[in-house]
């Protein structure tokens, strides 16, 4: 039975391009399920965006001598063509300027104020003495005073994973230009996270055995120490507060975590609107039966797991205080988290300012896509901290991808061709022959199962043995010496084949691109797996802006569909580009530069 399906992608920050450490975690996982599902014939959304506001934002547009809108107009256009180019197919990726978001945000800001989830308070705020303008906590780091790290931010310890106010750090310095902050009584707005005490302890238990182990593991260890976070800043960049008294003050905003997450629910009635049913997005918010899954890197978890759900409740009227429903309705809580580790590259934390970097533009003009996203999905970050290495992708791009699958497509679509011209029948099959078909016809199912459960290593994995199988199957019947036996031949051949096009549906949400293309040289018509495309739109008359959007109700499902005899065969093109060694010292030298 057909499922709503959410797939709720973390929002990149528009205070520069986006490396490949980042689409690790929320970009190409999320396509890898989002894919698969459409594939399963579950209805998808898959929204995100680029986040554009906070102090963060204002301190890089400083830096450039630009307005803060001009910093996210540039790089909200710039991620967008690079997620486009990786293959990510958004069902719609937008941004947060936009007034739909500043209208959602500040609606779900009234109902969790109404049900009195919000409280003003006065707060001690830290300030640049330099600039004047407020620090926000992830721009504060001094030692932890619970653990004694050094290193901690203003907001949490990461090696604790405790709670923090920046006033707490001991000996609290600005990350931005290292000077000691000043702290000034401010008044705020507060969410009133003890009150989802309760409500967010019986959630996240409900989770054991379905959550990925580290993500529910922290989550739940926070349950301990929830504090009241505050929820705007002084600043005059982000969402109005909207209150009397509030909406109209030039430096009072909503802080950007709190508008942030609310994207998705934005996002979600943007799409709706722009697809011509503007309740549309409610099958997958208000949907007893849908499943929501949020994808980002474990440094978002506490955002994903705790506060919005916790601001979901208290929207809801679900929390210690009771409450209404807001005016959008009761809203669902993810039904899963899925948070990736951190990908490093060379042994190096990735960092911009010291070049140890390769940003995802970059990667696109030199390397396949596919590439990228098969390295992600089998190597990368999954359940631990990984490293990426030029030499490990050389290896794996050569040796896995060109070597096994690519081959295996050519030799066999090309032998066929150049043999016959068409798909091959099979004649009498031997034992070897019905293992094989047997082998490929029942990966199917684990495959699935694994992607279901978002782990991608496990699918990619068996998906790839069934390749590793079908070359074996080859250089065992060696097809290429029967000449003399074209029948037998043709059954190899014809085996060899169904085995590819098996191969190429379970690699689709894996390798979308190289997976139209197997399906163009198998004589496939019409499209298999639809790309996403940039569209330019306007809002009541604004400038123009980019999003992604697309067409992804292709031929691609999941099953084995029997291939057809007779098929006119294109000749086979090569799949991927073989590397040289020389790549591998190319690379570590501009790191070095």
């Amino acid at each position: 039975m057909s499922q709503h399906i959410l797939t709720a992608v973390a929002w990149p920050y528009a205070n520069g391009p986006r490396h490949i450490g980042h689409v690790s975690g929320f970009g190409v996982p999320s396509d890898v399920f989002s894919r698969y599902q459409r594939m399963a014939g579950n209805k998808v959304l898959m929204v995100s965006g680029t986040d554009e506001h906070g102090t963060p934002i204002q301190v890089q547009a400083d830096k450039e001598g630009v307005s803060a809108r001009e910093l996210a107009d540039r790089y909200n256009r710039v991620i967008a063509e690079d997620l486009t180019g990786l293959g990510l197919s958004y069902d719609l990726f937008t941004r947060t300027t936009t007034n739909n978001h500043y209208a959602v945000t500040q609606a779900i800001f009234k109902g969790l104020y109404d049900n009195g989830y919000i409280f003003p308070k006065t707060t001690m705020g830290a300030i640049s003495p330099s600039t004047g303008r407020t620090l926000p906590d992830r721009y504060i780091e001094g030692t932890c005073p619970i653990c004694g790290y050094d290193g901690a931010r203003g907001d949490q310890c990461d090696n604790c994973g405790n709670q923090l106010d920046p006033i707490q750090l001991i000996n609290p310095r600005s990350r931005i230009n290292g000077e000691t902050p000043v702290f000034t009584e401010t008044e705020h707005f507060m969410l009133d996270l003890p009150a989802f005490a309760d409500v967010l302890g019986t959630y996240l238990q409900s989770k054991q055995g379905e959550w990925r182990p580290n993500v529910l593991k922290f989550a739940l260890n926070l349950l301990g120490d929830l504090q009241p976070r505050a929820i705007s800043r002084d600043l005059d960049w982000g969402v109005p507060i909207p209150l009397d008294g509030w909406r109209d003050q030039p430096n009072k905003r909503l802080y950007v975590w709190f508008d942030a997450v609310i994207g998705y629910l934005s996002a979600s009635i943007e799409w709706a609107r722009r697809s011509g049913d503007p309740d549309a997005w409610r099958q997958w918010w208000q949907n007893p039966d849908a499943r929501s899954y949020y994808f980002m890197g474990k440094d978002n978890i506490v955002f994903h797991a705790e506060i919005w759900p916790a601001m979901l409740f208290g929207y809801s009227g679900i929390g210690a205080r009771d409450g209404s429903p807001g005016a959008l309705g009761a809203l669902d809580v993810p039904s899963e988290v899925v948070s990736s580790e951190f990908l490093t590259m060379e042994g190096k934390k990735f960092s911009s300012s010291r070049q140890v970097v390769i940003y995802v533009r970059d990667f696109l003009e030199r390397y396949d896509a596919d590439a990228l996203r098969y390295y992600i999905a089998v190597a990368g970050p999954e359940n631990q901290d990984t490293d990426f290495t030029w030499q490990e992708f050389v290896n794996r791009n050569n040796g896995e991808l060109v070597a096994a699958w690519g081959n295996l497509v050519n030799r066999s679509i090309s032998m066929a061709a150049k043999n016959f011209g068409t798909i091959p029948e099979a004649g009498e099959l031997t034992d070897a022959d019905r293992a094989l078909l047997e082998r490929s016809r029942g990966a199917f199912a684990p495959v699935g199962a694994e992607l279901g459960r978002s782990r991608f290593k496990n699918a990619i994995t068996e998906a790839f043995d069934v390749v590793r199988e079908a070359n074996k199957y080859l250089a065992e019947q060696e097809p290429w010496k029967l000449k003399d036996d074209p029948e037998r031949q043709k059954s190899i051949l014809h085996v060899a084949l169904q085995v590819v096009d098996d191969a190429k549906t379970m690699l689709t949400p894996f390798l979308p691109g190289s997976s139209n293309k197997v399906h163009a040289m198998l004589g496939g018509e019409g499209v298999w797996s639809g790309m996403p495309e940039m569209h330019e739109v306007d809002e009541d008359g604004g400038a123009p802006y980019p999003v992604i959007t697309g067409d992804y109700d292709g031929a691609a499902r999941w099953e084995h569909q029997p291939i057809k005899p007779g098929t006119p065969l294109a000749p086979p093109v090569p799949l991927f580009k073989k590397l040289d060694q020389k790549v591998v010292d190319e690379e570590l030298g501009r790191l070095a530069e």
